[in-house]
């Protein structure tokens, strides 16, 4: 198996177009329709965004580390990061209480 020779400044999905180093945001959008589409998936019930939210989601289930999950999606507020989830807040202040420092 072939491995690309990354560094830490490439980008995973670059443009083809040499005007712009990476593949912009219609064109991710499309190719994950059109990698849904291709595994049987109906490709309206999934985006990029959606699988952000899933991402994250599954984290959150898994570690509960609310503080990482809010650093991940760049929310300033703990409170966007709960609403974001749609969690309870009590188990979002538990979550917090459990917390290590």
């Amino acid at each position: 198996m072939a491995y690309a020779k990354l560094n830490a400044t490439d980008y995973l999905f670059p443009s083809r177009k040499h005007t712009v180093p990476n593949l912009g945001t219609r064109a991710y959008d499309r190719l994950v329709h059109k990698w849904v589409s291709s595994i049987g998936l109906d490709s309206s019930l999934y985006g990029t965004h959606s699988m952000r939210r899933t991402k994250v989601s599954i984290l959150y289930k898994r570690d509960k580390k609310m503080r990482a999950i809010q650093l991940l999606l760049g929310h300033n507020k703990i409170e966007s990061t709960v609403r974001y989830l749609g969690i309870d807040v009590q188990d979002a202040l538990a979550s917090a209480e459990n917390l290590e420092l």
